[in-house]
């Protein structure tokens, strides 16, 4: 493997990682953001209340998006591996 190929590889992985990551993140944000405008409009201030509805909401985010992240995780392995063995072509 040359350092074009490591790269190009780093390159995808980066994304993917950024790709598969997004919808969690961003469902914990969303639920995160609720809960504030929440918190500050009936003037609570609990420091715990907004972890479980994050902790729920990214499982069911999880549980949504899981298919589609293995299919993508799938699609790098066999990309990954056919350039490994086309020597990056």
């Amino acid at each position: 493997m040359d350092s074009a190929l490591i790269l190009q590889l780093a390159a995808i992985m980066l994304t993917l990682a950024a790709k598969i990551s997004a919808p969690l993140l961003l469902s914990a944000l969303g639920i995160g953001l609720l809960v504030s405008v929440f918190q500050a409009v009936t003037h609570i201030n609990d420091a715990t209340l907004g972890f479980l509805p994050r902790l729920i909401g990214v499982a069911v985010a999880l549980y949504v998006s899981l298919p589609w992240i293995l299919q993508q995780l799938v699609a790098f392995t066999t990309e990954t591996f056919r350039m490994m063995e086309h020597g990056g072509r």
